[in-house]
């Protein structure tokens, strides 16, 4: 088959790679009818992962069709339409039994695209399949479903719960990238006063209004200010940090109320300073965290229900064999306004022959 391959920092290539094969009784292999570049991989890609090694087939979201399975799998089989989740779970472990399948040390947690090979190729090898796929309703198409394997969850996991947003809060989002507007929609669930973007792009606070931001500002114009004068000084009672550079999160520190919470999304690559001199003070909560997508059940029904806009995330579609191409254009986000690219090969009805008598 083909697969997208890390070869080092800068160093990537759609290539021929061995296909997938059944190596546990608990995995299975699915192929890829639908999957997504995400931040993340940029990041691999420029080198701030080191667990990442050379000849790892990178990608962990998709949404495919089961077609092989070990002897242990029970809740899915041959031919069932599954959703690929970002995190694998054994099940067994501590971290598991508290759902906290993130941080999973059965062998476990963020494993595609990661440690071991991903979900951007043709096939895709899934340990631990009963509790790391999940069954499609019809109701929710390809490009829907594949957002739900780790940019809605990540959001609302990372960001809105453990920001732990309340009705009637001031909530800034700093970032307005796809998990950023995740965030945004997915705060509006729980009736804050009012959400707050910030970017540095023109192109995504337009984005981040269609998302349900009730305010936008530019990062590099004072944002500080503007959530001061909306707060009567106090500050935000939750900041979301989702862009992952050490100048956004020191920027989240400095507009968090007191008694608040900063809620760190971003995927970071370089050490960031913690103001503890300007915090220790404040009773301010910050909270980092891998998703565990716990609620990945639950923001299927929603999608199912038509509750939430992941549609609307997706600006760019490519078969799958044009993943280089897709990598370059949501690479270039500023350039080329992508938000989400959704890269899918086309299915074929199959009709059935039967032989005349």
């Amino acid at each position: 088959m083909k697969g997208y391959v890390f070869h080092g920092p800068g160093q990537s290539a759609w290539e021929e790679v061995p296909d997938p094969a059944v190596k546990e009784p608990g995995d299975a292999i699915v192929r890829v009818d639908a999957v997504t570049i995400c931040g993340t991989d940029l990041h691999i890609l420029k080198g701030d992962v080191p667990e990442v090694r050379p000849g790892t087939v990178l990608g962990h979201e998709a949404v495919g069709e089961i077609v092989e399975t070990g002897g242990d799998v029970r809740t899915v089989r041959p031919g069932d339409r599954v959703l690929v989740s970002c995190i694998s779970a054994c099940g067994r472990c501590g971290y598991c039994r508290e759902s906290m399948y993130g941080q999973c040390r059965g062998g476990g947690g963020w494993v595609l695209g990661h440690l071991i090979d991903g979900t951007q190729a043709e096939y895709v090898r899934v340990p631990y399949a009963d509790l790391s796929v999940y069954p499609l309703p019809g109701a929710v198409d390809n490009e829907d479903a594949v957002l739900l394997a780790d940019i809605f969850p990540t959001a609302y996991e990372v960001g809105v719960l453990n920001g732990r947003v309340r009705p009637g809060d001031t909530v800034v989002v700093v970032g307005a990238g796809p998990v950023g507007l995740a965030a945004i929609a997915t705060a509006r669930l729980f009736g804050p006063e009012r959400v707050v973007a910030v970017d540095v792009a023109a192109s995504r606070l337009q984005a981040a209004k269609e998302f349900g931001a009730d305010a936008v500002a530019d990062a590099g114009e004072g944002p500080e200010q503007l959530i001061a004068d909306l707060t009567g000084e106090l500050g935000a009672d939750v900041v979301i940090e989702a862009v992952g550079v050490p100048e956004t999160f020191e920027l989240c520190a400095r507009m968090v109320r007191p008694g608040g919470h900063l809620a760190n999304v971003g995927v970071h690559g370089a050490p960031a300073v913690l103001h503890l001199e300007d915090l220790w003070i404040k009773n301010v909560t910050i909270t980092t965290g891998l998703v565990d997508t716990h609620s990945t059940p639950t923001l299927l029904r929603m999608a199912a229900a038509g509750r939430l806009p992941t549609r609307r995330l997706v600006t760019h579609t490519f078969p799958l064999d044009h993943m280089q191409e897709a990598y370059d254009v949501f690479g270039n986000a500023a350039e080329t306004g992508a938000l989400k690219v959704v890269l899918g090969v086309p299915q074929h009805e199959v009709v059935p022959v039967h032989p005349t008598v």
